[in-house]
């Protein structure tokens, strides 16, 4: 018997209308079908998924749709806002925050004509000096929440402000913390500074005056403001967001190498193993599948890593944290040795360049621990997390350091 169709959404890519997505009446499976018209490449929604006659059917929603479903404090925020009018099923909270998602993709109701919303505009400068962030944040949730396409249980949203200095416009991140995790706009900021001083592509990232807020902006649009296609490794490995700690450094590593373009993938590789000496360094346990991807103009031009971000000190809130993935088949903070291993056996990084890594990381670390040092003396409600987090990072580079094999 053919399956009748209902809760339908509209999918684009970029500017083209690419297909219909919808959920069968037996909810047994999500159908997603090209448009007959659909044009190659700019109308393919994921790397994974060419442009075919067949339709796509998946008994979860397709990873790359759920990439982007709101988690923790922003799912609940728009699930307050909807549940009583419209639902909360994954296609209901698709279409609410469809205009305005990660990546290229948008959704609509299939009768709309373009996925559009109406956008309004905040200044990065108020909101990095606003004296009362708590407030603020909630402030920010509650305009922003029913825009904000983006997975992650730590609460955030997505907006455009208007960058320091400038009258250019520019989308954002903003993040906050709940009571769980104290302090991790700080934690993140100087994980992040970490991260750069390493020499890892990073987005422009901000924390405001008080610590209450980290504001990173977007790298999944072009200078000119037109989306890009962003997939994590959640959406490329076919798993769901729910799988995202099922999984190894190894297959990541084979990922980068099957869609990392080839000129690219060398430098693919190095920027993957420094991020990942890093974590080990800075004692980040989050770096699960979404917390890697790749970037691209559409489906068929060059594809490269996306920049580092989300790296955070976790052992500041859980001191028995160990890393989000395995690596040889375990999860734990792992020697110099093991590493080696395995950057030079699955990422095919020379020894001697893989020596320099650890040097150049554990230098961008300990210069950033003076900051964090002196950040945390200056502000007294940062001291015990700023304080467990010094103590992390410098059992992290004791132990990968030249010297601890």
């Amino acid at each position: 018997m053919e399956e009748t169709l209902q809760q339908s959404l509209a999918v684009w890519a970029a500017e083209h209308r690419a297909g219909l997505l919808s959920r069968s009446t037996d909810e047994r499976q999500y159908i997603f079908a090209y448009d007959p018209t659909a044009k190659r490449p700019g109308s393919q929604v994921s790397l994974t998924m060419p442009v075919r006659l067949e339709s796509w059917s998946s008994r979860n929603i397709h990873p790359i749709f759920q990439m982007n479903l709101p988690e923790g404090a922003l799912l609940e925020a728009i699930r307050r806002a909807i549940s009583k009018i419209t639902g909360e099923d994954d296609l209901t909270l698709l279409r609410v925050t469809g205009g305005n998602q990660i990546g290229r993709n948008r959704f609509s109701l299939p009768t709309y004509k373009s996925p559009g919303i109406v956008e309004t505009r905040e200044s990065l400068e108020d909101m990095l000096s606003y004296p009362d962030t708590e407030e603020l944040f909630h402030d920010l949730v509650s305009k922003y929440a029913l825009r904000s396409g983006v997975s992650g249980v730590q609460p955030k949203v997505m907006l455009a402000a208007t960058e320091r200095g400038t009258a250019a416009i520019g989308g954002y991140i903003v993040k906050s913390w709940g009571s769980e995790y104290p302090q991790l706009a700080a934690n993140e900021y100087f994980c992040m500074t970490a991260a750069k001083r390493a020499g890892l592509s990073v987005p422009e990232f901000h924390m405001s005056d008080n610590g209450g807020l980290f504001v990173m902006k977007r790298f999944d649009a072009t200078p000119e403001g037109l989306p890009i296609g962003f997939e994590d490794m959640c959406s490329l490995q076919a798993l769901n967001t729910s799988q995202k700690y099922n999984s190894s450094y190894e297959r990541v590593a084979r990922s980068i190498k099957d869609f990392v373009s080839h000129e690219y993938l060398q430098k693919a590789r190095e920027e993957f193993f420094v991020s990942l000496v890093l974590s080990t360094m800075v004692r980040n346990g989050d770096g699960h599948l979404k917390n890697f991807g790749v970037l691209y103009e559409q489906p068929g031009s060059p594809v490269t890593l996306a920049p580092t971000y989300d790296i955070v000190t976790t052992v500041a809130y859980l001191d028995k944290d160990v890393p989000a993935l395995t690596l040889a088949g375990t999860k734990k903070w792992w020697p110099r040795k093991m590493m080696e291993k395995f950057a030079v056996a699955h990422l095919s990084l020379p020894i001697g360049r893989v020596g320099q890594i650890f040097e150049e990381v554990a230098e961008a670390v300990t210069g950033t621990s003076e900051l964090l040092s002196a950040y945390t003396t200056e502000h007294p409600e940062f001291s015990d997390i700023g304080e467990k987090m010094l103590k992390a990072w410098n059992a992290g580079v004791s132990d990968l350091t030249i010297n601890n094999p």
